[in-house]
């Protein structure tokens, strides 16, 4: 097929890998503008895509808006079958939905209608599904809420949203070959009016550890936001960024919300306790918990804010 490809992110490269794997003829990726970035945030640092589809001389475009009729219009000639969706960050106005022959699918990190939106990986892990996965679906006006044509399935576990970002998006990519492989073959079925949540844009203030919560809430803060933005807490002024935590489980009222325990950093929450066993200080690399208190001594009774 010849496809338009549009997404931004990591987690959109190994579709298009897939694409071009399968033999699929991509005529043009889409991708957001170069953002400022680099040395001191200042050099434009085009996204991982545009780098991926550079790399094997695909054309690159990245408008800051489809809702003018030039774009549309530039769209629309290059003729496509199909476009692919990844994580691209535009919405796509109907002209751009109905450009090509066989519309636009999109790769969604979410067993829909569940997580519709911005961050369905973060929020799988701080609800505590025990389950997440892709949806392959055809795109509409609404968000996240045409049929489906194929679903990916991965328990949770213990994983962060990098490893499970990762997991999915090769997931991804696999589905979508499969898919344009026999579009016939896949039925569209309407998502259920039953289950529909929402996965709303992280807000970096979320990352902030909150010790008053549940020891299994706060691993999962912990989860969630790890590699980034990283959840964290802060000490004299200084922001520790915590990548992985254990579980330590405490008898019923031992201990004082977000203050240590002991001088391994076991620190208490509202019920239970975590203990870091990954920490990254500003400026640093991240290092075991061991390695820090070498350094950095956090004796019992220290108050966390």
């Amino acid at each position: 097929m010849r496809v338009i490809f549009m997404g931004t992110p990591d987690f959109a490269v190994p579709a298009l890998a897939a694409l071009l794997e399968a033999g699929h003829e991509v005529a043009a990726v889409y991708t957001q503008p170069p953002r400022p970035g680099g040395r001191r945030g200042k050099e434009p640092t085009p996204s991982p895509v545009q780098r991926a589809a550079e790399a094997r001389g695909i054309a690159v475009r990245h408008p800051v808006s489809l809702r003018n009729a030039e774009e549309q219009q530039s769209f629309a000639a290059l003729g496509a079958d199909i476009a692919v969706v990844a994580a691209y960050g535009l919405i796509l106005p109907q002209p751009v939905l109905d450009a090509p022959r066989h519309g636009c699918l999109n790769v969604h990190a979410s067993l829909l209608p569940r997580w519709r939106g911005a961050a369905p990986i973060q929020r799988a892990i701080l609800a505590g599904d025990e389950e997440t996965g892709v949806t392959i679906m055809r795109m509409e006006a609404g968000l996240d809420t045409g049929p489906m044509l194929l679903t990916g399935r991965t328990p949770i576990d213990g994983k962060t949203a990098g490893e499970l970002t990762a997991e999915l998006a090769d997931m991804g990519g696999r589905l979508m070959v499969q898919v344009l492989g026999d579009l016939a073959a896949h039925a569209e079925v309407p998502q259920p009016e039953a289950g529909v949540t929402y996965a709303g844009k992280i807000d970096k203030a979320e990352a902030r550890l909150d010790f008053a919560e549940d020891a299994r809430q706060v691993e999962r803060q912990v989860r969630a936001f790890a590699p980034v933005p990283g959840a964290f807490f802060e000490l004299e002024g200084e922001r520790y960024k915590v990548l992985a935590a254990d579980i330590v489980e405490l008898l019923p009222g031992e201990g004082e919300a977000a203050v240590t325990l002991d001088d391994r950093l076991t620190i208490a929450c509202g019920t239970g306790a975590i203990r870091p066993s990954l920490v990254q200080r500003a400026g640093r690399p991240a290092m075991d918990t061991g390695a820090l208190l070498r350094g950095r001594p956090i004796p019992a009774g220290t108050r966390l804010a």
